[in-house]
């Protein structure tokens, strides 16, 4: 057992093709017999092995549904040694074989890792370049410690995220602030913890573990790739200092720091207060050539716009296709269908002609994010940002023309919130801006027939 351990959680043997597939065989069907059997006694649902090998998480979800809430999170916690070893043993396959010890990343990558795995384990181990009484490590040194120190950043990480954003669902400053600072600080201190590396290797090997980090996420399908972009720039810029001051303990030597660091994390994260988020407003206007009554009848209800074409909307944002109305006047109900889904408005302000005000009581998701999966639903889809109210504003203009203004009003349930309300608001304004657009030239053409 202690020599299958080395094998596994070491960089120090090689791994030849016997060992990479023996390894690779019993641990799948070691985790497969727990994953199964984990959720065959809370929901006694069956998980095939053809479903499981399936790297689709939504079937994954249908497989948990009705699961208790701490099972999906488990299970992915469950995952992290498992993973480690397949990119360990991954990296070393490579390295035996001849090839680069980069081609271990593929084993992040769903669907093209089985083929990876595959082409590797066929692959024959190169000739021994020293003498064969000589020990060499399977792995450079510094590769090695700076994989060791991005694996244990990454490992506390994604359990630390689960307990903030799925058992807590609060997106707090512990978890923007605390986790990147976290990762800085372990993979820095353990990439120094037994020989000196410069500083700008270790800020390197921060960036990394951030990065990987986010790849993480993306592969157990937490998070989708325009959230993970957008917070990357953040989360860098808290694991720089996170580095200095991981290095600069790991040089010292002095105290329990890394047990330290390890715990900041996600003790920060549970203490995280819960703070009431502020109301933001954007305000879009357009000059109209028609009259205030031309445009009002489109503000009300609007026909079908065309497909969207602007690069906001093909990254995912949920872009306005239609509008209708049900009634007239307070009291009556606003439909706005978006390429997510509709938004149900009732109608608080009804002046003909001037201004027209509603409430939002329910919209679809504001994106649809990108994943390797078929379909990914993180949290911050779920009402962390959503629009509260809305409201249209007819301005006569000199010339019988019209200025039309669109204002919504919005909230960000996501820390920090001058960071996240930046692209909140661009998204906001370029819906805006497709709907003015559209009922500018639909009044236009019926004024000016």
């Amino acid at each position: 057992m202690r020599r299958w351990l080395r094998l596994w959680f070491s960089f120090h043997d090689p791994v030849d093709r016997r060992a990479y597939v023996q390894s690779g065989a019993v641990l799948m069907l070691l985790k497969y017999t727990v994953d199964a059997s984990v959720v065959w006694a809370c929901v006694r649902r069956w998980w095939t092995p053809l479903g499981y090998l399936d790297p689709v998480w939504t079937l994954r979800q249908q497989v948990l549904r009705g699961a208790p809430d701490w099972v999906a999170p488990a299970l992915v916690v469950w995952t992290l040694p498992f993973l480690w070893i397949g990119v360990s043993m991954t990296l070393r396959r490579a390295v035996d074989a001849g090839h680069s010890p980069w081609w271990s990343l593929l084993f992040f990558v769903p669907v093209v890792n089985y083929a990876a795995m595959l082409w590797l384990a066929l692959q024959p181990s190169r000739a021994a370049a020293v003498a064969p009484d000589v020990a060499t490590p399977a792995v450079d040194s510094r590769l090695r410690a700076g994989l060791v120190g991005v694996a244990a950043a990454v490992a506390i990480t994604i359990p630390t995220v689960l307990l903030g954003v799925y058992l807590r669902r609060i997106y707090s400053a512990g978890l923007f602030l605390g986790v990147p600072f976290t990762i800085g600080y372990i993979s820095a201190y353990v990439f120094n913890a037994r020989h000196a590396q410069s500083a700008g290797r270790t800020i390197e090997v921060a960036l990394v573990a951030v990065a990987l980090a986010g790849g993480a996420m993306l592969v157990f399908a937490l998070e989708g790739v325009v959230c993970i972009a957008l917070a990357f720039p953040l989360a860098a810029l808290l694991a720089v200092p996170g580095a200095i001051l991981g290095r600069a303990v790991a040089l010292r030597g002095a105290g329990p720091p890394l047990l330290a660091g390890v715990l900041l994390a996600p003790v920060v994260v549970l203490v995280s207060p819960r703070q009431r988020a502020p109301f933001h407003e954007v305000v879009t206007a357009i000059d109209i050539d028609a009259p205030p009554a031309a445009v009002w009848r489109r503000v009300v209800s609007f026909p079908d716009l065309a497909e969207p074409d602007e690069w906001i909307f093909r990254m995912g944002v949920a872009a306005p296709l239609r509008a209708r109305i049900e009634g007239t006047g307070v009291g009556a109900t606003r439909y706005c269908d978006f390429t997510t889904g509709s938004f149900i408005e009732p109608i608080t302000a009804w002046e003909e002609n001037r201004r027209l005000a509603f409430d939002v009581i329910a919209q679809a998701a504001p994106m649809r994010e990108w994943s390797p999966y078929a379909e990914v639903n993180p949290p911050h889809l779920d009402g962390y940002f959503r629009a509260t109210q809305g409201e249209f504003r007819l301005i006569p203009l000199p010339g019988n023309r019209t200025r039309l203004e669109g204002r919504t009003r919005y909230v960000v349930d996501m820390f920090p919130q001058s960071y996240w309300t930046l692209p909140a608001g661009r998204l906001i304004a370029a819906i805006h801006w497709r709907v003015l657009r559209h009922i500018k030239a639909v009044a236009e053409e019926e004024d000016h027939p």
